[in-house]
């Protein structure tokens, strides 16, 4: 049986580091356009206690997203040792393309189709896709990498999660320090043994939860400003991803036949540490299993922030590398990687470590 197998990996963790004190002069709004009246020690501190994020990272200002994109894609290309005139796809995942540093998203041409171009790639077949698809974009593109490989139409595959939220963060919105830069790319290939991707689930709830992350204009409505920044209804967000997320993960192991106590990793993309926690929780309430910790679940959320589509596959790099102690992935572990976000939509998938 066809199985598609991660051969090789690659991140690119920009260079600036942003901290507490790098919002000590922030003017923050609440979502009734009010201002905060409330000193920013503590609103940071408050921030903080919820999410764990004390560091995140940023681009330079001589950076986009396709620049990191294609420092993480070269390294995963390097890695596998594959010939990028084989492959088959390129998959790119994000959410705004690539922004300018005026905030507007910018996705003509393509970013997979650009990425192809800048690897220097000739091969006409080569097909690009870009997949937008909010934060689980990145775990989509394995889904669809695995199920062009079973119907026989790919080899190999490059996929790509790569963003620049910086530059759609509102400044005026305290909820912006979750935001971060961040780019990972894996390369998929055929393989013909019990390793690899074994079952996966995908959700789209585009009815009554379209608008829980929008694009809107600044929460500060004298700011001056008409760029539209990413906002989001955290307390909806959390609730719609508590209740759903876990059963998603739940059915992706029942329908491979396999039980949470088989499970060595979870690879859960990271929005805010309370909230992966919660569903961590729940997947093991389900079981009726007790869940002494959280090792199960490894963290970059604590030094990295959100970085969207590049989360999971950055933590999957830095567990493959050993760059995350005490956590690690062995040959036969089975992994869980699920992810929530905008729009909203959900996904897991189950893979077998080769």
């Amino acid at each position: 049986m066809i199985h598609a197998v991660i051969t090789g990996s690659g991140s690119y963790l920009p260079e600036v580091v942003v901290g507490k004190e790098d919002f000590s002069k922030s003017k923050f709004y609440d979502e009734n356009n009010k201002k905060i009246d409330r000193p920013n020690d503590e609103i940071f501190e408050k921030f903080v206690e919820i999410t764990e994020i004390r560091e995140r990272r940023y681009i330079r200002e001589d950076q986009d997203n396709l620049s990191i994109a294609f420092e993480a894609a070269k390294r995963a290309i390097e890695d596998s040792k594959v010939n990028p005139e084989e492959l088959d796809y390129i998959i790119f995942a994000s959410n705004y393309g690539n922004v300018g540093k005026d905030g507007a998203s910018d996705f003509m041409p393509s970013m997979s189709a650009r990425l192809k171009h800048l690897l220097q790639i000739q091969n006409r077949k080569c097909i690009v896709y870009d997949m937008i698809f909010g934060c689980p974009g990145f775990v989509e593109s394995l889904i669809l990498a695995n199920t062009l490989m079973g119907a026989g139409k790919a080899k190999k595959i490059l996929i790509v999660g790569s963003e620049t939220l910086s530059r759609v963060s509102d400044p005026y919105d305290r909820n912006s320090m979750i935001f971060s830069d961040g780019a990972g790319a894996v390369v998929v290939e055929t393989i013909e043994q019990n390793v690899g991707f074994i079952s996966s689930e995908t959700v789209c709830d585009n009815y009554q939860e379209i608008n829980y992350l929008v694009n809107e204009t600044s929460l500060n409505t004298e700011s001056g400003s008409s760029q539209k920044y990413i906002h989001m209804a955290g307390r909806k967000i959390y609730e719609y991803a508590l209740k759903n997320v876990p059963d998603a993960m739940k059915l992706t192991l029942d329908n491979a036949g396999y039980h949470l106590k088989d499970v060595n990793k979870i690879l859960i993309h990271q929005a805010n540490a309370k909230m992966d926690y919660a569903i961590v929780n729940r997947l093991f309430k389900l079981y009726d299993m007790p869940l002494e910790n959280h090792d199960i679940s490894p963290m970059t959320i604590q030094f990295l922030g959100n970085s969207s589509v590049a989360t999971v596959p950055t933590l999957y790099d830095l567990l493959v590398k050993n760059q995350l102690p005490p956590h690690q992935l062995k040959t036969g572990d089975l992994i869980m990687f699920a992810s929530v976000g905008a729009s909203m939509h959900i996904n897991s998938a189950l893979y077998r470590m080769p």
